[in-house]
Protein backbone atom coordinates (compact mmCIF):
# COMPACT_ATOMS: atom_id res chain seq x y z
CA UNK A 1 0.00 0.00 0.00
CA UNK A 2 3.33 2.46 0.90
CA UNK A 3 4.53 2.18 -2.73
CA UNK A 4 1.32 2.92 -4.15
CA UNK A 5 0.44 5.72 -2.60
CA UNK A 6 3.93 7.23 -3.27
CA UNK A 7 3.74 6.58 -6.69
CA UNK A 8 -0.13 7.95 -6.75
CA UNK A 9 1.82 10.92 -5.17
CA UNK A 10 4.29 11.42 -7.19
CA UNK A 11 1.57 11.47 -10.15
CA UNK A 12 -0.14 14.68 -8.43
CA UNK A 13 3.24 16.94 -8.19
CA UNK A 14 2.46 20.59 -7.31
CA UNK A 15 4.82 22.54 -9.92
CA UNK A 16 6.07 25.57 -8.71
CA UNK A 17 7.77 27.19 -11.76
CA UNK A 18 10.51 30.33 -11.39
CA UNK A 19 12.79 31.70 -13.20
CA UNK A 20 14.62 35.64 -13.09
CA UNK A 21 16.57 36.94 -15.86
CA UNK A 22 19.63 38.36 -15.37
CA UNK A 23 18.27 42.14 -15.75
CA UNK A 24 15.52 41.30 -13.03
CA UNK A 25 17.40 39.63 -10.53
CA UNK A 26 17.48 42.51 -8.33
CA UNK A 27 13.91 43.96 -9.32
CA UNK A 28 11.40 43.75 -5.92
CA UNK A 29 9.05 41.03 -6.87
CA UNK A 30 10.79 38.86 -9.36
CA UNK A 31 13.59 37.66 -7.13
CA UNK A 32 13.59 33.81 -6.62
CA UNK A 33 12.63 34.06 -3.00
CA UNK A 34 9.72 36.59 -3.94
CA UNK A 35 8.33 33.87 -6.41
CA UNK A 36 8.50 31.33 -4.31
CA UNK A 37 6.93 32.76 -1.26
CA UNK A 38 4.01 34.04 -3.40
CA UNK A 39 4.10 30.73 -4.88
CA UNK A 40 3.55 29.22 -1.34
CA UNK A 41 1.31 30.92 -0.01
CA UNK A 42 -1.14 30.45 -3.23
CA UNK A 43 -0.61 26.82 -2.28
CA UNK A 44 -1.57 27.27 1.08
CA UNK A 45 -4.75 28.79 -0.02
CA UNK A 46 -5.62 26.39 -2.21
CA UNK A 47 -5.18 24.00 0.78
CA UNK A 48 -2.10 21.91 -1.07
CA UNK A 49 -0.09 19.18 0.85
CA UNK A 50 3.10 20.91 0.79
CA UNK A 51 4.60 17.18 0.87
CA UNK A 52 3.81 17.26 -3.18
CA UNK A 53 5.05 20.79 -4.14
CA UNK A 54 7.84 20.97 -6.43
CA UNK A 55 9.98 24.05 -7.03
CA UNK A 56 11.66 24.13 -10.94
CA UNK A 57 13.76 27.25 -10.88
CA UNK A 58 15.53 28.50 -13.63
CA UNK A 59 18.50 31.21 -12.35
CA UNK A 60 19.34 33.69 -14.66
CA UNK A 61 17.15 32.76 -17.76
CA UNK A 62 15.84 34.40 -21.02
CA UNK A 63 12.17 34.05 -20.81
CA UNK A 64 12.53 34.19 -24.85
CA UNK A 65 12.57 30.71 -25.54
CA UNK A 66 12.27 27.66 -23.31
CA UNK A 67 15.28 26.37 -23.72
CA UNK A 68 16.45 26.14 -20.33
CA UNK A 69 17.33 23.22 -18.06
CA UNK A 70 14.70 23.40 -15.32
CA UNK A 71 12.22 24.11 -17.68
CA UNK A 72 12.87 21.30 -19.51
CA UNK A 73 12.48 18.69 -16.46
CA UNK A 74 9.18 20.49 -15.72
CA UNK A 75 7.80 19.48 -19.22
CA UNK A 76 9.62 16.09 -18.75
CA UNK A 77 7.67 15.37 -15.76
CA UNK A 78 4.79 16.85 -17.32
CA UNK A 79 5.01 14.49 -20.07
CA UNK A 80 5.03 11.70 -17.57
CA UNK A 81 2.44 12.56 -16.05
CA UNK A 82 3.61 13.19 -12.34
CA UNK A 83 2.41 16.58 -12.29
CA UNK A 84 -1.44 17.76 -11.75
CA UNK A 85 -1.25 21.59 -11.55
CA UNK A 86 1.54 23.94 -12.64
CA UNK A 87 1.67 27.47 -11.06
CA UNK A 88 3.67 30.97 -11.63
CA UNK A 89 3.99 34.14 -10.44
CA UNK A 90 3.20 35.94 -13.57
CA UNK A 91 2.58 34.48 -17.12
CA UNK A 92 5.79 36.28 -18.23
CA UNK A 93 7.77 34.11 -16.11
CA UNK A 94 7.11 31.02 -18.00
CA UNK A 95 7.35 32.55 -21.20
CA UNK A 96 7.87 36.17 -23.36
CA UNK A 97 6.72 34.42 -26.04
CA UNK A 98 3.40 34.25 -27.51
CA UNK A 99 4.14 30.81 -29.27
CA UNK A 100 5.98 29.11 -26.58
CA UNK A 101 3.29 29.96 -23.79
CA UNK A 102 0.60 28.56 -26.21
CA UNK A 103 2.58 25.49 -26.79
CA UNK A 104 3.46 24.59 -22.82
CA UNK A 105 -0.36 25.33 -22.03
CA UNK A 106 -1.67 23.53 -25.01
CA UNK A 107 0.79 21.28 -25.62
CA UNK A 108 2.00 19.73 -22.61
CA UNK A 109 -0.29 21.16 -19.51
CA UNK A 110 -3.63 20.94 -21.15
CA UNK A 111 -2.97 16.98 -22.44
CA UNK A 112 -1.40 15.90 -19.68
CA UNK A 113 -4.72 17.05 -17.75
CA UNK A 114 -2.59 19.58 -15.65
CA UNK A 115 -4.05 23.05 -14.60
CA UNK A 116 -1.89 26.03 -14.59
CA UNK A 117 -2.22 29.11 -12.51
CA UNK A 118 -0.87 32.18 -13.03
CA UNK A 119 -1.09 33.95 -9.32
CA UNK A 120 -0.51 37.92 -11.07
CA UNK A 121 -3.23 37.58 -13.69
CA UNK A 122 -5.23 35.42 -11.65
CA UNK A 123 -5.70 32.82 -14.29
CA UNK A 124 -6.65 29.37 -13.99
CA UNK A 125 -6.78 27.01 -17.08
CA UNK A 126 -9.05 24.60 -14.99
CA UNK A 127 -11.98 27.43 -15.90
CA UNK A 128 -13.64 28.46 -19.73
CA UNK A 129 -12.78 31.68 -18.93
CA UNK A 130 -9.21 30.64 -17.70
CA UNK A 131 -8.50 29.48 -21.08
CA UNK A 132 -9.43 32.15 -23.03
CA UNK A 133 -7.60 34.71 -21.51
CA UNK A 134 -4.49 32.68 -21.77
CA UNK A 135 -4.27 33.23 -25.30
CA UNK A 136 -4.93 37.00 -25.21
CA UNK A 137 -2.49 37.46 -22.28
CA UNK A 138 0.10 35.77 -23.80
CA UNK A 139 -0.22 38.22 -27.00
CA UNK A 140 0.46 41.18 -25.10
CA UNK A 141 3.72 39.26 -23.27
CA UNK A 142 4.85 38.99 -26.65
CA UNK A 143 3.88 42.35 -27.44
CA UNK A 144 5.77 43.72 -24.33
CA UNK A 145 9.05 41.89 -25.33
CA UNK A 146 8.85 42.76 -29.29
CA UNK A 147 8.75 46.70 -27.47
CA UNK A 148 11.64 46.52 -25.86
CA UNK A 149 13.70 44.66 -28.60
CA UNK A 150 12.79 47.58 -30.44
CA UNK A 151 14.23 50.16 -27.95
CA UNK A 152 16.98 47.84 -27.36
CA UNK A 153 17.90 47.44 -31.11
CA UNK A 154 17.46 51.70 -31.37
CA UNK A 155 19.29 52.06 -28.23
CA UNK A 156 22.08 50.19 -29.73
CA UNK A 157 22.69 51.60 -33.18
CA UNK A 158 22.88 55.56 -31.43
CA UNK A 159 25.69 53.50 -29.50
CA UNK A 160 27.53 52.16 -32.62
CA UNK A 161 26.66 55.59 -33.97
CA UNK A 162 29.09 57.35 -31.24
CA UNK A 163 31.92 54.57 -32.01
CA UNK A 164 31.28 52.44 -29.19
CA UNK A 165 31.72 48.91 -29.56
CA UNK A 166 27.94 47.19 -29.49
CA UNK A 167 28.66 44.64 -26.91
CA UNK A 168 27.08 41.34 -26.48
CA UNK A 169 28.36 38.11 -28.55
CA UNK A 170 32.09 37.72 -29.08
CA UNK A 171 34.82 40.08 -28.96
CA UNK A 172 37.15 40.23 -31.94
CA UNK A 173 40.18 37.92 -31.68
CA UNK A 174 42.90 40.29 -31.09
CA UNK A 175 40.96 42.70 -28.74
CA UNK A 176 39.64 42.54 -25.17
CA UNK A 177 36.78 45.11 -24.43
CA UNK A 178 37.23 47.87 -21.94
CA UNK A 179 33.02 47.61 -20.34
CA UNK A 180 34.16 50.72 -18.64
CA UNK A 181 34.70 53.07 -21.47
CA UNK A 182 33.12 50.79 -24.00
CA UNK A 183 35.31 50.10 -26.42
CA UNK A 184 37.78 47.61 -27.76
CA UNK A 185 40.90 47.46 -26.77
CA UNK A 186 44.11 45.53 -28.75
CA UNK A 187 45.61 43.17 -26.59
CA UNK A 188 48.45 40.51 -27.13
CA UNK A 189 46.91 38.70 -30.06
CA UNK A 190 47.02 41.78 -32.18
CA UNK A 191 50.20 41.22 -33.92
CA UNK A 192 49.37 37.74 -34.83
CA UNK A 193 45.92 40.10 -36.52
CA UNK A 194 48.42 41.88 -38.31
CA UNK A 195 50.56 39.32 -39.32
CA UNK A 196 47.52 37.03 -40.69
CA UNK A 197 47.07 40.07 -43.20
CA UNK A 198 50.95 40.48 -44.29
CA UNK A 199 51.32 36.42 -45.08
CA UNK A 200 48.17 36.52 -46.88
CA UNK A 201 49.31 39.86 -49.41
CA UNK A 202 52.92 37.62 -49.48
CA UNK A 203 50.74 34.96 -50.82
CA UNK A 204 50.50 32.52 -48.47
CA UNK A 205 47.46 30.50 -48.06
CA UNK A 206 44.86 30.14 -45.46
CA UNK A 207 45.94 27.20 -43.76
CA UNK A 208 49.56 27.75 -44.14
CA UNK A 209 49.11 31.16 -42.48
CA UNK A 210 46.81 29.31 -39.62
CA UNK A 211 49.46 26.35 -38.86
CA UNK A 212 52.70 29.26 -38.65
CA UNK A 213 50.51 31.06 -36.76
CA UNK A 214 49.40 28.19 -34.29
CA UNK A 215 45.44 29.50 -35.56
CA UNK A 216 43.27 26.15 -34.78
CA UNK A 217 42.04 26.02 -38.10
CA UNK A 218 41.98 28.12 -41.53
CA UNK A 219 38.67 28.92 -41.17
CA UNK A 220 39.72 31.06 -37.92
CA UNK A 221 41.88 32.59 -39.86
CA UNK A 222 40.04 33.61 -42.93
CA UNK A 223 37.52 35.41 -40.27
CA UNK A 224 40.16 37.46 -38.98
CA UNK A 225 41.04 38.28 -42.59
CA UNK A 226 37.68 39.26 -43.16
CA UNK A 227 36.58 41.04 -40.51
CA UNK A 228 36.62 44.81 -40.92
CA UNK A 229 36.46 46.27 -37.62
CA UNK A 230 40.30 45.16 -37.21
CA UNK A 231 40.59 48.70 -39.25
CA UNK A 232 38.78 50.40 -36.58
CA UNK A 233 35.42 50.48 -37.85
CA UNK A 234 32.46 49.32 -36.37
CA UNK A 235 30.10 47.06 -38.49
CA UNK A 236 26.56 46.77 -37.66
CA UNK A 237 23.26 45.34 -39.16
CA UNK A 238 25.01 45.72 -42.73
CA UNK A 239 26.45 49.17 -41.89
CA UNK A 240 29.45 51.08 -41.26
CA UNK A 241 30.15 53.58 -38.96
CA UNK A 242 34.00 55.01 -37.64
CA UNK A 243 34.62 53.29 -34.67
CA UNK A 244 36.31 54.83 -31.27
CA UNK A 245 39.19 51.46 -31.04
CA UNK A 246 42.35 51.44 -32.29
CA UNK A 247 42.52 49.77 -35.40
CA UNK A 248 45.12 46.74 -35.93
CA UNK A 249 45.70 47.19 -39.50
CA UNK A 250 45.70 50.07 -41.98
CA UNK A 251 42.95 49.98 -44.41
CA UNK A 252 45.48 50.20 -46.79
CA UNK A 253 46.89 46.72 -45.30
CA UNK A 254 43.21 45.41 -45.45
CA UNK A 255 42.18 46.21 -49.05
CA UNK A 256 45.31 44.55 -50.63
CA UNK A 257 43.70 41.50 -48.76
CA UNK A 258 40.56 41.75 -49.55
CA UNK A 259 41.85 42.32 -53.55
CA UNK A 260 44.06 39.30 -53.11
CA UNK A 261 41.15 37.44 -51.32
CA UNK A 262 38.64 38.09 -54.44
CA UNK A 263 41.19 37.33 -56.52
CA UNK A 264 41.95 34.08 -55.16
CA UNK A 265 38.48 32.80 -54.89
CA UNK A 266 37.62 34.00 -58.53
CA UNK A 267 40.69 31.80 -59.73
CA UNK A 268 39.04 28.87 -57.29
CA UNK A 269 35.44 29.03 -58.74
CA UNK A 270 37.58 28.83 -62.63
CA UNK A 271 40.31 26.27 -61.21
CA UNK A 272 39.77 22.55 -60.25
CA UNK A 273 39.41 19.61 -61.95
CA UNK A 274 37.96 17.12 -59.14
CA UNK A 275 34.46 16.66 -59.84
CA UNK A 276 33.01 15.76 -56.11
CA UNK A 277 35.38 17.73 -54.42
CA UNK A 278 33.04 18.65 -50.48
CA UNK A 279 30.58 15.89 -51.08
CA UNK A 280 32.95 12.84 -49.86
CA UNK A 281 32.80 11.79 -46.64
CA UNK A 282 34.37 8.39 -44.98
CA UNK A 283 31.52 5.45 -43.90
CA UNK A 284 33.63 4.60 -40.86
CA UNK A 285 34.77 7.83 -38.88
CA UNK A 286 33.31 11.12 -40.36
CA UNK A 287 35.50 12.42 -41.83
CA UNK A 288 36.08 14.60 -45.13
CA UNK A 289 37.63 12.83 -48.14
CA UNK A 290 40.18 14.29 -50.42
CA UNK A 291 41.79 14.22 -53.56
CA UNK A 292 45.82 13.11 -53.39
CA UNK A 293 47.44 12.54 -56.71
CA UNK A 294 48.36 9.03 -56.53
CA UNK A 295 50.98 8.48 -59.86
CA UNK A 296 53.02 10.67 -62.41
CA UNK A 297 50.08 10.70 -64.61
CA UNK A 298 48.04 12.44 -62.30
CA UNK A 299 45.39 9.79 -61.09
CA UNK A 300 43.75 10.63 -57.68
CA UNK A 301 42.33 8.33 -55.10
CA UNK A 302 40.04 9.56 -52.58
CA UNK A 303 41.67 9.63 -49.00
CA UNK A 304 40.31 9.86 -45.38
CA UNK A 305 41.36 13.33 -43.88
CA UNK A 306 41.74 11.30 -40.55
CA UNK A 307 44.53 8.76 -42.00
CA UNK A 308 45.76 11.83 -43.99
CA UNK A 309 46.75 14.49 -41.49
CA UNK A 310 47.14 17.57 -43.34
CA UNK A 311 44.47 19.03 -41.63
CA UNK A 312 44.79 18.30 -38.17
CA UNK A 313 41.45 19.72 -37.18
CA UNK A 314 40.12 17.17 -39.56
CA UNK A 315 41.04 14.04 -37.99
CA UNK A 316 38.41 12.07 -36.50
CA UNK A 317 39.87 8.58 -35.87
CA UNK A 318 43.43 8.32 -36.09
CA UNK A 319 43.02 4.68 -36.51
CA UNK A 320 40.48 4.78 -39.20
CA UNK A 321 40.30 2.12 -41.39
CA UNK A 322 39.70 3.36 -44.58
CA UNK A 323 41.69 2.20 -47.78
CA UNK A 324 42.44 4.76 -50.26
CA UNK A 325 40.40 4.45 -53.66
CA UNK A 326 40.48 5.40 -57.08
CA UNK A 327 38.49 8.60 -57.70
CA UNK A 328 38.13 7.67 -60.97
CA UNK A 329 35.83 4.84 -60.28
CA UNK A 330 33.76 6.31 -57.48
CA UNK A 331 32.92 9.00 -59.75
CA UNK A 332 31.96 6.67 -62.55
CA UNK A 333 29.71 4.90 -60.19
CA UNK A 334 28.19 8.29 -59.18
CA UNK A 335 27.29 9.23 -62.51
CA UNK A 336 25.43 6.22 -63.88
CA UNK A 337 23.40 6.17 -60.45
CA UNK A 338 22.40 9.85 -61.22
CA UNK A 339 21.73 8.77 -65.09
CA UNK A 340 19.50 6.41 -63.73
CA UNK A 341 17.16 8.38 -61.39
CA UNK A 342 14.70 9.15 -64.02
CA UNK A 343 14.15 5.31 -64.46
CA UNK A 344 13.52 4.93 -61.08
CA UNK A 345 9.98 3.90 -59.89
CA UNK A 346 10.15 6.32 -56.24
CA UNK A 347 10.60 9.43 -58.70
CA UNK A 348 7.50 8.78 -60.55
CA UNK A 349 5.15 11.05 -58.67
CA UNK A 350 2.20 8.71 -59.59
CA UNK A 351 0.12 10.25 -56.26
CA UNK A 352 0.26 13.81 -57.50
CA UNK A 353 -3.21 14.03 -59.19
CA UNK A 354 -4.34 12.26 -56.03
CA UNK A 355 -2.87 14.70 -54.04
CA UNK A 356 -4.22 17.74 -55.41
CA UNK A 357 -7.76 16.49 -54.22
CA UNK A 358 -7.27 16.10 -51.34
CA UNK A 359 -5.59 19.24 -50.90
CA UNK A 360 -8.23 20.67 -52.94
CA UNK A 361 -11.17 19.02 -50.05
CA UNK A 362 -8.74 20.08 -46.86
CA UNK A 363 -8.43 23.65 -48.47
CA UNK A 364 -12.39 23.54 -48.55
CA UNK A 365 -12.68 22.10 -45.13
CA UNK A 366 -10.73 24.39 -43.84
CA UNK A 367 -12.42 27.35 -45.21
CA UNK A 368 -15.75 25.91 -43.52
CA UNK A 369 -14.39 25.91 -40.13
CA UNK A 370 -13.45 29.38 -40.31
CA UNK A 371 -16.68 30.18 -41.54
CA UNK A 372 -17.57 28.67 -38.38
CA UNK A 373 -15.47 30.39 -36.18
CA UNK A 374 -16.50 33.60 -37.43
CA UNK A 375 -19.98 32.96 -36.76
CA UNK A 376 -19.25 31.36 -33.32
CA UNK A 377 -16.97 34.44 -32.35
CA UNK A 378 -20.07 36.82 -33.27
CA UNK A 379 -22.81 35.17 -31.11
CA UNK A 380 -19.84 34.99 -28.12
CA UNK A 381 -19.54 38.88 -28.38
CA UNK A 382 -23.29 39.12 -27.88
CA UNK A 383 -24.16 36.40 -25.28
CA UNK A 384 -20.55 35.53 -23.28
CA UNK A 385 -22.03 32.14 -23.26
CA UNK A 386 -19.64 29.41 -21.75
CA UNK A 387 -20.61 26.68 -23.82
CA UNK A 388 -20.28 28.59 -27.01
CA UNK A 389 -16.58 28.74 -25.74
CA UNK A 390 -15.88 25.87 -25.60
CA UNK A 391 -17.50 25.03 -29.29
CA UNK A 392 -15.40 27.80 -30.17
CA UNK A 393 -11.93 25.67 -28.88
CA UNK A 394 -13.32 22.50 -30.23
CA UNK A 395 -13.38 24.27 -33.71
CA UNK A 396 -9.99 25.87 -33.53
CA UNK A 397 -8.62 22.30 -32.19
CA UNK A 398 -10.07 21.27 -35.95
CA UNK A 399 -8.70 23.93 -37.95
CA UNK A 400 -5.57 23.28 -36.55
CA UNK A 401 -5.38 19.82 -37.64
CA UNK A 402 -6.67 20.36 -40.67
CA UNK A 403 -4.20 23.09 -40.99
CA UNK A 404 -1.31 20.39 -40.70
CA UNK A 405 -2.96 18.18 -42.82
CA UNK A 406 -2.85 20.81 -45.20
CA UNK A 407 1.21 21.79 -45.12
CA UNK A 408 1.60 18.07 -45.20
CA UNK A 409 -0.47 17.61 -48.03
CA UNK A 410 1.32 20.62 -49.47
CA UNK A 411 4.75 19.37 -48.70
CA UNK A 412 3.98 16.05 -50.64
CA UNK A 413 3.17 18.10 -53.87
CA UNK A 414 6.11 20.14 -53.79
CA UNK A 415 7.82 16.84 -52.98
CA UNK A 416 7.02 15.75 -56.39
CA UNK A 417 7.05 18.65 -58.50
CA UNK A 418 10.61 18.91 -57.22
CA UNK A 419 10.98 15.52 -58.64
CA UNK A 420 9.78 15.79 -61.73
CA UNK A 421 12.08 18.79 -62.51
CA UNK A 422 14.99 16.84 -61.36
CA UNK A 423 14.23 13.64 -63.63
CA UNK A 424 13.61 16.31 -66.63
CA UNK A 425 17.45 18.33 -65.74
CA UNK A 426 18.95 14.80 -65.25
CA UNK A 427 17.51 14.36 -68.47
CA UNK A 428 18.99 17.39 -70.19
CA UNK A 429 22.15 17.23 -68.76
CA UNK A 430 22.99 13.78 -69.31
CA UNK A 431 22.99 15.10 -73.08
CA UNK A 432 25.43 18.01 -72.74
CA UNK A 433 27.50 16.55 -69.79
CA UNK A 434 30.57 16.13 -71.93
CA UNK A 435 30.38 19.72 -73.06
CA UNK A 436 30.01 21.07 -70.13
CA UNK A 437 33.17 22.70 -67.87
CA UNK A 438 34.18 20.82 -64.57
CA UNK A 439 32.70 23.71 -62.85
CA UNK A 440 29.37 23.41 -64.26
CA UNK A 441 29.50 20.09 -63.61
CA UNK A 442 30.15 20.43 -59.86
CA UNK A 443 27.34 23.09 -59.63
CA UNK A 444 24.69 20.65 -61.30
CA UNK A 445 25.70 17.51 -59.09
CA UNK A 446 25.68 20.08 -55.65
CA UNK A 447 22.34 21.00 -56.62
CA UNK A 448 21.10 17.44 -56.64
CA UNK A 449 23.51 15.42 -54.28
CA UNK A 450 23.88 15.90 -50.15
CA UNK A 451 26.96 14.41 -49.82
CA UNK A 452 28.45 10.69 -50.80
CA UNK A 453 29.29 8.38 -48.19
CA UNK A 454 32.10 5.56 -48.50
CA UNK A 455 32.62 2.54 -46.63
CA UNK A 456 34.92 -0.26 -47.86
CA UNK A 457 32.96 -1.11 -51.44
CA UNK A 458 29.84 0.57 -50.39
CA UNK A 459 28.96 3.70 -51.81
CA UNK A 460 25.91 5.65 -50.16
CA UNK A 461 24.27 9.30 -51.98
CA UNK A 462 22.31 10.64 -50.52
CA UNK A 463 20.37 12.99 -52.67
CA UNK A 464 18.38 16.49 -52.15
CA UNK A 465 14.88 15.09 -52.89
Amino acid sequence: MRETKETEEKRHLIALYIRVSTEAQAEEGYSIEAQEKILRAECTAKEYDETRIRTYIDAGASGSNIDRPALKNLIEDASAGRISTVIVYKLDRLSRSQKDTLYLIEDVFLPNNIDFVSVNERLDTGSPYGKAMIGILSAFAQLERENIFMRTRMGMKERVRSGLWPGGGRVPFGYDYDRKKGILVPNSDAPTVRRVYELYVEGCSLPYIARVLGLKYEKHAQQILLRKSNTGVIVYNGEEYPGLHEPIVEPELYEKAMKEFRRRSTQGSRGGTHLLTGMLFCGYCGAKLRYQKWNRSGACKLVCYSRDHSKPYLVKDENCPFEPLWAEDVEEYVLRDIRAIPLKGDLQGAEEDESGTVLDDLRKREARLISKLKRLYDLYAESNNAVLLETIGENNSALDDVRELIRQESERGLLSERRGRIRQEITEVSDLWDYMTITEQRAFLRKVINRITIKGKNIHIDYHF
